[in-house]
């Protein structure tokens, strides 16, 4: 089989929540038990670092690989979804798993399918086993993993990591996590291990208590990071990215954008405390927040991607992400903020709509996956809010008329969706 062959086989012959939805998500961790077992149990050969919640859990994965890597170990990095290739998900200190090892695994993978007793693997699955075969295989010292969805259930939780990590808890997936912020939490605290020590990001009343009671059932000793902040205060530098104040005086860079990476930062500094006190690193090397897209492959957080006029792009896809988003766009100087917008349609679409900024002209468009809310309805829920916008079908015709429009001192923004800046990035440059 071909690369394209196998990425075909993965991308239309299993099922995946990001094709199929809630279908594709199968509940329970038998799949993941006998696909672990078919392959030796190849997680257990390093260590791992358990990385879970609504949003965030990308820019602290990357964060915390930059900072291994930066301390000498062979780090492995398991999120999702990718953006341009589906090998985005799987990296060792950066580079992505080569062609020839997702080839093998898929083939494989085919002829001995019948021998599973189980229901058909879903994609993410799939995936997993594919990542931890690859870690094991290449000697990692220790391996930062992504939840997929929630964690209780999701199949990366096989694993018994050094620390787990939950960022954030907001309504997101709520008709497979449960419709209140505190169902949610449960799910997300799923990943938290007996006797393992777990950092919380943000909590809020309806999330903390729960936080508090699984910790404490499981004798997990936990730090809630905003109780004792490390970052003092950031500011946007001029390259897009954030400069930060330590409450000890430290001042550093950090190369990820957006008013949301204030918070990221604070829950990873206290995750690398937490990483010093097992002894798994040394001092904190504050130059690798400046390196975290070079060293890990991050991309599409509040990214500048171009000058005259400025384009930036950023994966915030919920109402959690907008709250800072929108922020930040409304603070943008510029002659004239352009905004290429879409999302998919089991997302709060609304709320987030009622947090766009009035002072931009909209081209709102919808992504190339089932899941993307039409444009009209877009449209229509943007006129009742009195934003100034047009439709169009897919999202190279938005940008281009939006490219189109733009003067050298105007602002190009696109996001909305994960799916829609993947279209974007793969049109585009």
């Amino acid at each position: 089989m071909t690369y394209k062959e196998v990425c075909d086989y993965l991308f239309q012959q299993t099922p995946s929540f990001e094709k199929n939805g809630r279908t594709g998500f199968n509940e329970g961790l038998a799949n993941t038990l006998a696909l672990d077992e078919h392959y030796g149990h190849p997680h257990r050969q390093f260590k791992t670092i358990h990385v879970a919640g609504t949003n965030g859990k990308g820019s602290v994965s990357h964060t915390l690989a930059a900072q291994l890597q930066a301390q000498g170990l062979r780090v492995g990095l398991y999120t999702s979804p990718h953006l341009i290739d589906f090998r985005e998900r799987i990296r060792i200190n950066g580079e992505m798993i080569p062609e020839d090892r997702v080839i093998s695994f898929v083939e494989e993978f085919i002829i001995h399918n019948s021998q599973f007793t189980i229901q058909a693997p879903s994609f993410f699955e799939l995936t997993t086993a594919l990542a931890f075969k690859h870690f094991a295989e290449e000697r990692v010292d220790i391996a930062v993993i992504e939840v997929g969805l929630g964690g209780r259930l999701d199949c990366t939780n096989i694993i018994t990591p050094v620390l787990s990590i939950i960022t954030n808890i907001s309504l997101d997936h709520t008709d497979m996590l449960g419709d209140t912020l505190a169902l949610i939490a449960a799910e997300k605290a799923g990943i938290i291990k007996p006797h393992v020590p777990v950092v919380i990001g943000e909590t809020i009343a309806e999330t903390r208590p729960v936080f508090e009671q699984v910790a404490e059932e499981r004798h997990a000793p936990i730090t809630f990071a905003e109780d004792s902040p490390i970052v003092a205060s950031a500011e946007p530098t001029a390259t897009g990215g954030m400069h930060y104040t330590l409450t000890d005086g430290q001042m550093f860079d950090g190369e990820l954008g957006g008013y949301y990476q204030a918070k990221n930062t604070n829950t990873a500094l206290h995750a690398i405390r937490q990483l010093q006190a097992l002894g798994i690193i040394g001092d904190t090397d504050y130059g690798a927040f400046m390196h975290i897209g070079t060293m890990t492959g991050l991309m599409g957080r509040w990214q500048k991607m171009g000058e005259q006029p400025t384009i930036v792009c950023d994966t915030g896809h919920n109402t959690g992400g907008w709250h800072y988003l929108s922020q930040q766009l409304q603070a943008v100087e510029c002659r004239q903020l352009r905004i290429v917008f879409g999302m998919v349609s089991d997302k709060d679409v609304r709320t987030v709509v009622s947090m766009l900024p009035h002072k931009a002209i909209y081209y709102f468009t919808k992504a190339s996956t089932h899941r993307a809310l039409s444009e009209q309805l877009l449209k229509q829920m943007g006129d009742e809010r009195g934003l100034t916008s047009q439709c169009f079908p897919t999202v190279a015709e938005a940008y281009a008329a939006a490219r189109r429009d733009a003067s050298p001192d105007d602002c190009i923004f696109v996001g909305g969706s994960t799916y829609l800046v993947a279209d974007w990035l793969k049109t585009a440059f």
